[in-house]
């Protein structure tokens, strides 16, 4: 009987360019390529072959936990190729696992079309930079850039909390220690708790799941520390509302306090496939604290933030929705990911309709079909 080998799937996802590898029973493997799942040919995985493959590079300690706990992460490294960071859980029984594929360069803020004044912002001495999105958005790609940027040009000490460990960076101007939560201590609040006897300058938290970890790390950006760390939101308003809503109410005037203070930026990102159908393209939501903002915050006003983001453009500030008229404009992304990715598609609905009729009057055959084609998005 056919085996599939996890040597060759690795080698697969690396040549071909793929993001992540997806094995579970009842399917054969499936690669995720610019963004869209694409089923390998070779055999359908029974129960027995994605126990085979998860033994095949998972550590004992990992395979204990998936016993007792139903689910285990880590990261391990591919030869120089570059690493995985792993996912395995049972599901109806049997066990399935995620890979994500960490690429071994690290990119430039160019490389990822950030703001010039992000390269500002990480030479700040303290305050808190959080990069927010879905998952599989790019944040981490995000913050490796960051870390990279300071790790080449500032004598610091960097030191990063992350569960499991991604990009692996070296020693350059500066000293950085990666903590892996699980390996090298048991949480992010033990973590949290102990790092600023370290006398660090830049803090990095893998993210901010719950109360203990979002009040350290407000706590560490306030007592002289630059604090980078990520949320699953999708606005810059939205984070602000996200961090203060997991407080108790008695709280939450002085978290608004706290953030006013110290937050000194928000990118909200998603990773939008090429319109080529080959890549993708990330768009951002970039919000400055400007002293505007920070007393938005203070007065519990986020509802006006949107508002001061599109008046701050000098500043390199945007919406999400401006940015992903210009990729659209510009023809790198099609209609259809414009419209889903937005968060008022009704308003670039309007935009496309004027720019597609403006087309229209041009040419002899009427754009009927893309305009059907966006009304199905909207309803959908």
């Amino acid at each position: 009987m056919a085996t599939v080998n996890m040597d060759r799937l690795l080698q697969a996802c690396v040549s071909m360019g793929g993001s992540d590898i997806h094995l579970t029973v009842g399917r054969p493997p499936v690669l995720r390529l610019d963004g869209r799942l694409r089923s390998l040919e070779t055999k359908v995985l029974e129960p027995d072959d994605t126990v085979a493959l998860m033994k095949s590079i998972t550590p004992d300690r990992n395979q204990q936990e998936l016993q007792e706990e139903g689910g285990t992460d880590y990261g391990f490294a591919f030869g120089d190729q570059g690493r995985f960071r792993v996912s395995i859980f049972r599901q109806k029984g049997n066990i399935a696992l995620v890979l994500r594929l960490i690429p071994t360069k690290i990119m430039s803020f160019d490389d990822i079309g950030l703001p010039d004044i992000c390269a500002a912002l990480c030479r700040r001495p303290r305050g808190m930079f959080l990069v927010t999105g879905p998952t599989g958005s790019g944040k981490t790609t995000t913050l490796a850039t960051m870390v990279n940027y300071i790790n080449e040009n500032f004598d610091r000490h960097i030191i990063t909390i992350e569960e499991p460990i991604e990009y692996y960076h070296q020693h350059k101007k500066s000293i950085i220690n990666q903590r892996e939560v699980g390996v090298d201590v048991p949480s992010f609040g033990e973590a949290l708790r102990r790092i600023l006897r370290m006398d660090p300058d830049v803090i990095l938290v893998g993210e901010l799941r719950d109360l203990e970890t979002i009040e350290s790390a407000v706590r560490a950006a306030e007592t002289g520390h630059l604090v980078f760390s990520t949320l699953h939101t999708t606005s810059a308003a939205g984070t602000i509302t996200r961090i203060i809503d997991v407080f108790p109410v008695n709280q939450q005037e002085q978290i608004r306090i706290q953030l006013s203070s110290n937050l000194i930026a928000v990118l909200s990102q998603a990773l939008c496939p090429l319109a080529t159908g080959k890549g993708r393209v990330a768009a951002y939501e970039f919000m400055v604290v400007t002293p505007a903002i920070a007393n938005l915050i203070r007065e519990n006003k986020t509802y006006r933030i949107d508002s001061s983001i599109q008046t701050g453009k000098k500043l390199g500030m945007q919406l999400l929705d401006e940015h992903l008229w210009q990729l659209y404009n510009a023809g790198k992304i099609s209609l259809d990911e414009m419209l889903v990715q937005s968060r008022q598609p009704g308003m670039l609905q309007d935009k496309a309709k004027a720019k597609i009729g403006a087309v229209k009057g041009k040419k002899k055959q009427p754009a009927k079909k893309e305009l059907e084609d966006m009304g199905q998005i909207l309803r959908t």
